[in-house]
């Protein structure tokens, strides 16, 4: 596991806290999901997405269907980016964002996160 960058995004007192990892395995993506949750326990949500190989995943953890690890998927996707993790941590600040700020606040903050590569 490797972390190659991180990006911190705050929109109406939420922040949102990209983790940018090269990863090999499934045991990897846990093992980093699970120190970053150690780390972040105050935080409300950890969505994410990989794909290595395969093998592709992304959840929503907790956030409305499709505003969180789908937004963070498309950039993976997109980019073709094999071999990579983005995890993105927030932090509720109070104020709901609603569906729409939402996808667009876990989109910019998994395409920012992930500009190393373009490098």
């Amino acid at each position: 596991m490797k972390l190659l960058n991180t990006f911190t995004y705050e929109i109406k007192k939420s922040k949102f806290i990209g983790y940018y990892y090269e990863v090999d395995s499934e045991e990897e993506v846990q093992s980093i999901l699970d120190d970053v949750k150690k780390e972040h326990k105050k935080a409300r949500h950890f969505p994410y997405a990989y794909i290595i190989g395969p093998k592709v995943r992304r959840s929503d953890d907790k956030e409305p269907s499709n505003t969180a690890g789908m937004p963070i998927y498309n950039v993976l996707e997109k980019r073709n980016l094999d071999h990579k993790l983005i995890i993105i941590v927030r932090y509720f600040g109070g104020i709901k964002l609603g569906a729409g700020n939402l996808f667009r606040a876990y989109s910019k903050t998994a395409s920012e996160v992930c500009e190393i590569e373009l490098q």
